[in-house]
């Protein structure tokens, strides 16, 4: 590391100190949602954004035309929950036009996607991810504050009549909460085909209330799994996600996403740009790199991506969960984006 530059390149891959190449983006459209999950934000008092500080769409366009220029090559749409954000479709469109080789998918949790999803296909979205984090209605409107399961069930539906498949679905997995599901889940990515990746609880909840003693370890989760539908690894190439088929051939997958026990830092390739302009180069980062201030102020493209370039270049080498002085992001995953 001693002959290493201390600015980053001019030209090339938007690469870190690491030799990380971040290529993979996600774009919150909005910090506001329509569910209030206990492991992201309290059940009232959360504040949204001005509008008037909520990036356009053509604001959103032009970063995502710079982002794609230094080599970002995948998109994840996100929020919030992105499908609040009005003519999300047009802006899908706008983002297809400046990216017509994008791998573009979105992130919801899917209670307005039964609405949407047509349009979103059309616009230009390739697969859709749902967030379910239990199959039982109580559980679930405990776990989300809404009564809303059927709703999502029927976005899944209409999500993979309008195509936007494979279809992922996000759980995030909480001891003594809905440990007790994990069979269940993988009974019904059997059935439904859909790939089922259990995420680790992990400390991005706006209320600081993060318990370690509820995190059930990934491999923990697998062992169960496989006890009752055996499971054969396919290797996860550059997702953060562990894959599994079921050894019998069945349909679906299981993945998991050991983000606390078995952090995949070293070849981390993301970025995130939130609602209001910022960039984030970890999801635990506790540092930002503005974008909107100097965009509204005139800089140019490759002001922009300097700036862009500088913020990557700083990402450190890994997210320090599992140190004693790991410090909590102020914001939660939904001011962040998923």
């Amino acid at each position: 590391m001693s002959d290493q530059p201390v600015s980053p390149p001019s030209s090339g891959p938007l690469v870190d100190r690491f030799g990380r190449v971040a290529d993979d983006l996600r774009i919150s459209v909005t910090d506001r949602c329509n569910f209030r999950c206990t492991y992201c934000m309290p059940a009232e008092g959360l504040t949204w954004l001005p509008k008037s500080e909520i990036l356009s769409f053509e604001e959103l366009t032009r970063l995502l035309r710079v982002f794609v220029g230094l080599g970002v090559k995948s998109l994840k749409v996100t929020g919030g929950e992105p499908l609040v954000r009005a003519d999300l479709a047009t802006l899908v469109r706008m983002f297809r036009t400046v990216g017509p080789d994008l791998d573009i998918s979105l992130t919801t949790n899917g209670v307005l996607l039964d609405q949407q999803a047509a349009g979103l296909a059309a616009a230009g979205v390739n697969r859709a991810t749902v967030s379910v984090d239990s199959l039982l209605r109580h559980r679930f409107e405990e776990m989300t504050r809404r009564d809303a399961l059927d709703k999502v069930l029927a976005g899944l539906r209409a999500a993979e009549a309008a195509g936007l498949t494979p279809i992922k679905i996000n759980c995030v997995v909480i001891g003594g909460i809905n440990d007790g599901e994990l069979g269940d889940f993988a009974r019904w990515s059997r059935e439904t085909g859909y790939e089922v990746r259990f995420i680790e609880y992990m400390p991005l909840d706006a209320q600081h209330e993060w318990e370690r003693a509820k995190v059930v370890p990934g491999a923990q989760i697998l062992e169960t799994i496989n006890a009752e539908f055996p499971l054969a690894p396919v290797g996860n190439g550059s997702e953060p996600a562990a894959l599994y088929r079921f050894a019998d051939g069945a349909p679906g997958a299981i993945g998991v996403i050991n983000s606390v026990t078995e952090p995949f830092c070293d070849t981390c390739n993301r970025l995130r740009l939130t609602a209001e302009g910022f960039v984030r180069a970890c999801l635990f980062a506790l540092e930002e790199t503005e974008l909107r201030a100097p965009m509204r102020s005139g800089a140019t493209d490759d002001e922009l991506a300097g700036l862009i370039r500088a913020a990557v270049w700083g990402k450190w080498p890994g997210h320090r969960v599992n140190h004693p002085d790991f410090v909590q992001p102020t914001r939660s995953m939904s001011m962040i984006g998923g």
